[in-house]
Parts: structure tokens; C-alpha cells; sequence
């Protein structure tokens, strides 16, 4: 409970003290983070069947194995008072006692980092809940690929990508049961989420599919401009798509789908991101897939597919100019696939990209010295005292006012603090020095 007193003392604190007593609370929130956790796991060593007196058959009878494949069984109705000590359902208390148990037995890597302090308890439950249909190698094969990105370092979205992808990767013959059981759901339907007047309809397909439906929905709306001039983007598009869909419902019928708005011919562009010897795929926007099923829905599609050249991103050159041509920007979306600010989450290609060093203060127009940001935080960076390096290309090294520095790299975010006393300094911390001392210079 936060008292008047202690918000009193927060009154009275400048900015960077208000920082260390959130960055306190925040260390000692996810302290209790990791004691619930480990609570769980003893709670289901607690409730063992076998732990119960001879005579008691409560439970005993309905245990059902607590997580994954190997792990023990847990009495029936176990789960309620643990539960109800935390403020959450058994339902809500099972999935935190099977993460728990999952984390203890199946994933020892994760395990090993949540007592240490060094891994998220939501990042490892994430993990314990994407692994339980594996086995215990499998699983444990996951554990080792994905523990280094649990620290929080990357945004929660690409994290969640990243252990999708591992997963697929480790159980190939599980993802493709899926990926089949996931076509046959394919729908174009009303909701039934309808409020306030208006509706929803949903057309679920593959990812190709969908993109070809948007891409006529943006091609139909941008020629609608002529007949609604005054209507906005969004009003187009439901207009598009209800001509697509039933050219009658266009608001002038007389127009309907005539020359000058169709038959619509639309180009797709699907990146699709392929790795040696792998049977998975990442298909950009989309998370993995397998090279069969990406297979099939190109196939399906009846369309002409054309493969674009690799790109050289070690031996392109900067351009002695301010404006970025395209064969640069496609480099460094390679080097940087999501947005360099760091904790970010956006992934999209729709982003400015940076000069971390301004065009008119020398800095280049290369690899070395361009990053995505979105609009919100090129603004940041812009005007509200965040200073931005680009020590490789691919390492991004950020200074916030308050004297905190954070590395970006394709792993993710991590804070860059001084080494305890006696300890030595790591590779990070001796290559920010560098940077500052190149800075102050």
C-alpha cells in the first residue's frame, strides 16, 4: 500500500530519483515474481498423490500430471487454495503450478536463470507453456536456444516470435499438424462481436491469401479517391472491400466494378526469410512457418513467384546522400528487423530510418549509421535529450538523459551498468567508454 508519507517523499524527490525508486520498486516486484514461482513448484511437490495419508482419497483418485512429459502427478483440486492466495482462479493457479513444475523438471536452463534473477518469470512461463505438448529433449532443446533472450531484453512481441519459431524448429512434425489442423479453419464469416450498430466480418486464410486481399483493398481504395474525395482512408477501404465483395454495395451502383475501378490486378511482395538446412521458414509479419506448407500456399495461389537476389550488407557502400535509396534501405532492414529504440517491438517496414549521427553534422548515409525508428521515437531521439551510436552495423548503443545506457542488438535490449567492485568490465561496458570518451572528443 503506498501512504501519504511515502508520496510525500516522492514529491520532494528531482527526476532522476523518482528513476532509481521506480527502478527499486520494479527490481523488487519481480523478486516476488520469482518467490510466487518457486511457491508453485513446491506447493505441487506438496501435493503428490502419493504424499497423501493412506486414507485420504481426495484427489487422489482425478491427479492429473502437472505439466509436460515427465513431470509428477498433483491432486485434483490442489490448485484452489494456492490460488485463491494469489487473487486468481484454479484455472489461473494450474497453468502457474505446470509452468512451475515444466520450468523445475523440463527446462533447467530457465530455471537456473529465474533463481539466479537473470531470466523473466513471464518470459520462462511463456516458454513452459509453448513447450508442453514436446518432449523432454525437445523441450530441453528450446531451453538452451531461447534462455539468453528471457532477461527481457527483447520486446515482448518478438520474444514471443523468436520461441514460436524455436518450438517449430524443434518439433518440425508437431508444427506441420498444426499448420494442417490450422487450413482447415480457414472462414469468411459475420461476428457475432457486434456493438453500438456496427458489425465485424472475418475472413480467416493463409497468410499469401490475405495478403492478396489486401492488396486489392488498397488498390480498389486509391481508386475510389475520384468518386469519395472527401472520405478518409479507413472509409475507403470498408468501401473497397464491400465492391470486392458485392459490387452493389458500392454507393454509387452505377460505377460498380467498371473500367475505371476494376478488374483489380494486384501485386504481392511476401518476404520470406529461409535458412540453411532448416525445415522452417520465417514468413515476415507472419512468425514461422515450414517450407512445406509456404510451398503449398504459393502453389495455391496460381501466381508468378520471383526470387530476389541476396543482398551484400558487408559490402555496401554508404551514398553521398541525404536520401536513402531503396537497395540501402533493404540492407539495413536485414541488419536491424525491428525498431532500434531500445525495448521496442515494432517490426514493420513502415518506419523512418535514423541517422544516428545527422546527415549535416557529416554523418553518413550507410549501414553504419542508419536505424529503423517509428515515428515516436525518431521524435525521442529528436527532442527529448536521448543521444544514439552506431558502433557496428547491427550494435546500437543509446544514452537516456539521466546518464543510463541500454545496447541494441539483433537479441534484443540490455541495460549497460558499471561491473560491481573488483569485477571486470565486460566487453559492453568497455566498448560504451570508448564510445563516450569518442563522443566528449
Amino acid at each position: 500500500m503506498v501512504t501519504d508519507r511515502a508520496v510525500a517523499d516522492l514529491a520532494g524527490l528531482p527526476a532522476a530519483g523518482v528513476l532509481d525508486v521506480v527502478e527499486a520498486a520494479y527490481a523488487a516486484r519481480l523478486a516476488a515474481e520469482r518467490e510466487i514461482l518457486a511457491a508453485a513448484y513446491q506447493w505441487a511437490v506438496l501435493h503428490h498423490p502419493d504424499r497423501l495419508p493412506a486414507a485420504d482419497r481426495r484427489g487422489r483418485a482425478r491427479a492429473r500430471r502437472a505439466g509436460g512429459v515427465g513431470t509428477p502427478l498433483v491432486t485434483e483440486h490442489a490448485a484452489a487454495a494456492f490460488g485463491a492466495r494469489i487473487q486468481t482462479s484454479p484455472h489461473g493457479a494450474r497453468r502457474l503450478i505446470a509452468d512451475a513444475v515444466d520450468l523445475h523438471l523440463r527446462l533447467p536452463r530457465l530455471w537456473a536463470g529465474v533463481r539466479a534473477g537473470t531470466v523473466r518469470v513471464t518470459h520462462a512461463r511463456w516458454v513452459a507453456g509453448a513447450t508442453r505438448d514436446l518432449s523432454e529433449a525437445e523441450a530441453a532443446w528450446v531451453d538452451g536456444e531461447v534462455v539468453e533472450a528471457a532477461d527481457g531484453r527483447l520486446a515482448w512481441s518478438r520474444f514471443e516470435l523468436l520461441v514460436e519459431g524455436k518450438v517449430a524448429a524443434a518439433a518440425p512434425e508437431l508444427a506441420r499438424a498444426r499448420e494442417e489442423a490450422a487450413a482447415k479453419e480457414r472462414c469468411a464469416r459475420a461476428s457475432r462481436v457486434n456493438k453500438h450498430g456496427m458489425a465485424t466480418f472475418v475472413i480467416k486464410a493463409d497468410a499469401v491469401t490475405i495478403a492478396g486481399i489486401d492488396a486489392a483493398v488498397t488498390a480498389v481504395a486509391e481508386r475510389l479517391k475520384e468518386s469519395m474525395p472527401d472520405a478518409v482512408v479507413n472509409d475507403r477501404r470498408v468501401a473497397a472491400a464491400a465492391l470486392l465483395l458485392n459490387p452493389a454495395a458500392h454507393p454509387d451502383p452505377d460505377r460498380g466494378l467498371d473500367e475505371s475501378v476494376g478488374p483489380v490486378k494486384v501485386r504481392v511482395k511476401v518476404y520470406l526469410h529461409l535458412y540453411a538446412d532448416s525445415p522452417i521458414a520465417r514468413l515476415e509479419g507472419h512468425g514461422p512457418v515450414t517450407v512445406g506448407r509456404v510451398m503449398e500456399m504459393l502453389a495455391d495461389t496460381a501466381a508468378r513467384v520471383q526470387v530476389t537476389p541476396v543482398l551484400d550488407v558487408a559490402g555496401m557502400a554508404p551514398v553521398d546522400a541525404y536520401e536513402i535509396p531503396a537497395r540501402l534501405r533493404e540492407a539495413v532492414r536485414l541488419v536491424h528487423p525491428a525498431d532500434v529504440f531500445p525495448f521496442a517491438a515494432n517490426t514493420s517496414r513502415r518506419m523512418d530510418l535514423d541517422h544516428a549521427v545527422p546527415y549535416a553534422q557529416g554523418g553518413a548515409t550507410g549501414i553504419g549509421n542508419l536505424g529503423p525508428l517509428t515515428r515516436t521515437h525518431h521524435r525521442i531521439k529528436t527532442h527529448a535529450g536521448w543521444q544514439v551510436r552506431h558502433p557496428f552495423p547491427g550494435i546500437v548503443v543509446w544514452r537516456d538523459p539521466y546518464g543510463a545506457h541500454y545496447l541494441v542488438d539483433p537479441t534484443g535490449t540490455r541495460r549497460i551498468t558499471s561491473p560491481p567492485a573488483g569485477e571486470e568490465p565486460t566487453r559492453a561496458d568497455i566498448m560504451v567508454t570508448q564510445l563516450l570518451l569518442d563522443h566528449a572528443a
